[in-house]
């Protein structure tokens, strides 16, 4: 089983992003399960997500406190003591920022992609929301799924113009985002 945990803020798309993933593992057989952790917060807020991805059924619905990956939407967190608490040995990041990284460091961080999804956003469908293009950076950077079912489920959360918009953000994050080995 893999498990992410998903950082950004209310209006970003984090919980949208974890669901999509889950989507698109679900159409390849596999099984995967989304929940967001969050309160009253409002637009602009911390939002945390969190994602389980295996072959077998997933049933367990809590916090991941030692994730596999980590996906950073909100470029001002991704120094954050509680961004990289409890990653496990041989972990990833995926991080939207639109300044290429070569300060973030930790000792079990093996790998980065880092893409401005921000951007790519505003040029698709005009609105800062980097959600469908970090679904699609995720894909190429951890290998768990291929583009095209994570393009398949934006079905179930889009409509007309704005699908095939999110489908080519999606795209997109899959083909620009930058990885680093470290």
């Amino acid at each position: 089983m893999s498990e992410v945990r998903f950082h950004g803020r209310g209006g970003q798309g984090v919980v949208t992003t974890s669901k999509i993933l889950a989507n698109a593992f679900g159409r390849i057989g596999q099984f995967g399960a989304s929940f967001p952790m969050f309160g009253f917060e409002r637009r602009g807020a911390p939002v945390t997500a969190f994602g389980r991805f295996s072959d077998k059924p997933v049933r367990e619905k809590t916090q991941i406190y030692n994730p596999d990956v980590i996906v950073v939407l909100d470029p001002s967190q991704k120094s954050s003591e509680a961004v990289f608490n409890g990653l496990l040995p041989g972990g990833m990041m995926l991080l939207n920022d639109s300044e290429p990284t070569t300060d973030i460091s930790h000792d079990n961080l093996v790998k980065i992609g880092v893409i401005d999804a921000n951007k790519i956003a505003l040029e698709e469908i005009g609105l800062p929301i980097p959600n469908t293009v970090i679904a699609g950076a995720f894909a190429k950077l951890t290998g768990m799924i291929d583009i095209g079912p994570v393009t398949q489920a934006l079905d179930d959360y889009f409509q007309g113009s704005k699908l095939s918009a999110n489908m080519v953000c999606a795209k997109r994050g899959f083909d620009e985002v930058n990885i680093i080995d470290l």
